[in-house]
C-alpha cells in the first residue's frame, strides 16, 4: 500500500473511531445555539451571536442538521468562525422537494431563507461540496443577499465519476440500506477495486452515520438527479461577489482542471489548492476556517504552510 493510500485508510479509521473519541472529550464551553424551521420548510441551526453572519450550506445528496457525534464534530469545525465574531447559520435544503427541482431552484430557496430569516444578507456564504453548487447559483442569481462566497471542494461541474458514486449512495440511503451506503461512501477516499473488501468491512460502521437522517428518501433522489444535470459554467460570469475556492489537488469529484476553469470564469476570484488531498480530506480540514478567515482579512491574499494560492 502506498503512503498516500495509508493516509487515506488512516483518515477513514479516524473518522469512524478517532472522531468519536475526539468529539466526546470536553472542549471549550458550548456555543450559544438555537434551532428552527423556516416557512419554506428549511431546518436550521444557529451557532453564536456575533455581529456578522455566515450561511453554511452542507454537502449532499441529502442535508441534515448535525446532531450527536456529528453535531459535536460540526461544532468544532465551525467554532473558529463563531470565535471570529460570526453568527453561523447551518441550513438544510427544503424537505419534500418536487421531482425536477434543480440546483438553481435550491439556490432560490436559500435566497428566500436569507431574506426571511437572516435579515436580507449573508455576509459570508460557505458551501461545501454539493452546498458549493448551491452557493455558486446563489451568488450568480441572487447577488443582493450575498456578501462574500467560499466554495470548499466544489466547482462549476461534477466529474462523471462523482455523479455516479453519489447516485448509488443516494439510492441506497433512500432504500434504507445504510451498511451498503456506508461502503459506497468509502469510495470517496478508497476508490480502488482492491479496497472493496475493506469498504464492506467498514461500511456498517460508516453507515450508522446516516441512520436517523431527517432527509426524506425522495429528496435524496431529487438532489442526485439535480447534481447529474448540473452545469454551472453559464452562471460564472454573473457572479460579482468576492469568491474564494479551496480545492484538493487529488479531488476526484472536482478535478483540478475543472476548479481552475471555474476560478478563471469568476472575475477576481482566489483559488487555494491543497497538494495531495482528496475530496473528504479537503472539506474536513482544519485549514479551511483558517484560510477562509485569513482571506476575509486580507481580501484574497495568499496563504502559508505549503498550500498553493493561485489567481
Amino acid at each position: 500500500m502506498t503512503a498516500r493510500r495509508q493516509l487515506a485508510v488512516g483518515a477513514v479509521l479516524a473518522a469512524v473511531a478517532g472522531g468519536v473519541i475526539a468529539a466526546a472529550r470536553p472542549s471549550s464551553p458550548p456555543l450559544p445555539r438555537r434551532t428552527g424551521t423556516s416557512a419554506g420548510g428549511m431546518e436550521f441551526l444557529v451557532l453564536g451571536d456575533g455581529p456578522r453572519s455566515l450561511l453554511s450550506i452542507p454537502g449532499g445528496p441529502g442535508s441534515d442538521l448535525p446532531e450527536g457525534l456529528m453535531g459535536r464534530l460540526s461544532e468544532r469545525e465551525l467554532r473558529p468562525f463563531v470565535d471570529a465574531g460570526f453568527t453561523v447559520w447551518a441550513v438544510t435544503r427544503p424537505r419534500h422537494m418536487p421531482p425536477g427541482h434543480t440546483v438553481a431552484d435550491m439556490a432560490t430557496d436559500h435566497a428566500r431563507f436569507v431574506r426571511e430569516e437572516m435579515g436580507g444578507t449573508a455576509d459570508v456564504v460557505l458551501g461545501q461540496s454539493y452546498g458549493g453548487l448551491v452557493a455558486l447559483h446563489l451568488a450568480a442569481d441572487h447577488a443582493d443577499v450575498v456578501g462574500s462566497v467560499v466554495l470548499v471542494g466544489a466547482a462549476a461541474q461534477v466529474e462523471e465519476w462523482g455523479t455516479e458514486v453519489d447516485a448509488r449512495w443516494a439510492r441506497l440511503r433512500a432504500e434504507g440500506r445504510d451498511a451498503e451506503a456506508g461502503a459506497v461512501f468509502l469510495e470517496y477516499v478508497l476508490p480502488a477495486p482492491r479496497h472493496a473488501r475493506l469498504r464492506r468491512l467498514l461500511g456498517r460502521a460508516v453507515g450508522r452515520l446516516f441512520t436517523g437522517s431527517a432527509t426524506p428518501p425522495g429528496d435524496l433522489l431529487v438532489e442526485s438527479d439535480a447534481e447529474r444535470s448540473f452545469d454551472g459554467y453559464d452562471a460564472l460570469g454573473r457572479i460579482t461577489a468576492p469568491v474564494l475556492l479551496l480545492a484538493g489537488e487529488e479531488d476526484r469529484f472536482f478535478s483540478l482542471d475543472t476548479v481552475r476553469q471555474t476560478a478563471a470564469g469568476i472575475a477576481g476570484s482566489t483559488l487555494v489548492t491543497y497538494p495531495g488531498r482528496g475530496h473528504v480530506a479537503t472539506i474536513s480540514s482544519s485549514d479551511v476556517p483558517r484560510d477562509v478567515l485569513g482571506w476575509l482579512e486580507r481580501h484574497g491574499a495568499g496563504t502559508r504552510d505549503g498550500r498553493h494560492p493561485e489567481g
